[in-house]
């Protein structure tokens, strides 16, 4: 039975979805973005910090599900220029020290609330 997860310490949907799904042992988050969870607001700067707010996003969801970095079997990062490939890596990396999971890289022409990088993630207990 799929159970609908959320957290106020991940920023709330800005639209018709939910922050995660869990569905058996499988976790199924939706894309983070650099939103500020305390205050709601959007930081559009330089690509270093936008990735580091969603890492922290990320982290808080799977918290939500008594997971963590460690349980995430698949990614996906949407970037709005391959430019920033290198600075997300390296931030990105600092998650996922061990037996990093599957991932791929999309460059899209534009992301939610004009951010530079989403990420989504599915983990697995």
């Amino acid at each position: 039975m799929k159970k609908v997860m959320h957290t106020d310490n991940a920023p709330k949907a800005v639209g018709p979805y939910s922050q995660a799904i869990q569905l058996g042992d499988f976790l199924f988050c939706s894309g983070q973005i650099s939103i500020d969870p305390k205050t709601n607001e959007v930081f559009t700067g330089d690509i270093k910090t936008q990735t580091e707010m969603v890492m922290k996003n990320i982290e808080a969801v799977l918290a939500t599900a008594n997971l963590n970095f460690d349980n995430v079997v698949k990614t996906t990062i949407f970037l709005t220029s391959m430019n920033d490939f290198a600075t997300v890596n390296e931030i990105y990396a600092k998650s996922f020290k061990e037996a990093p999971p599957a991932r791929s890289t999309v460059a899209v022409a534009g992301l939610p609330k004009g951010v530079s990088v989403e990420i989504e993630v599915l983990a697995h207990r």
